[in-house]
């Protein structure tokens, strides 16, 4: 009695690496590196899904790109937002003041 052994079917799909990196700068932008992981997760992302696209199937991870670009803008959105209440947090307690000649 002998075992055989099944041969995969479908052939293995390898992921993107700049989807990998997208969503681990997306990942490293909320937590070690705030601004400077998000941009590198949105660029990154962007360019991942490009290279997907061309591969034309042979390459994977449409969806870790995606989450990638998604963690970056929301990371981005949120630093400019944070800046702007700091600005006005800025304005409200240091008010200008005019001098009169």
């Amino acid at each position: 009695m002998t075992i055989q052994q099944a041969e995969p079917t479908a052939q293995q799909v390898k992921n993107s690496t700049l989807a990998i990196v997208s969503l681990v700068a997306g990942l490293a932008g909320w937590t070690i590196l705030p601004v400077l992981g998000s941009i590198v997760a949105v660029i990154t992302g962007r360019l991942a899904k490009n290279e997907i696209r061309e591969s034309m199937g042979r390459l994977g991870g449409e969806n870790l790109a995606t989450a990638g670009l998604v963690l970056g803008f929301a990371g981005l959105v949120l630093a400019a937002v944070l800046c702007a209440l700091g600005f006005l947090a800025l304005l409200l307690f240091f008010p200008i003041r005019q001098v009169v000649g």
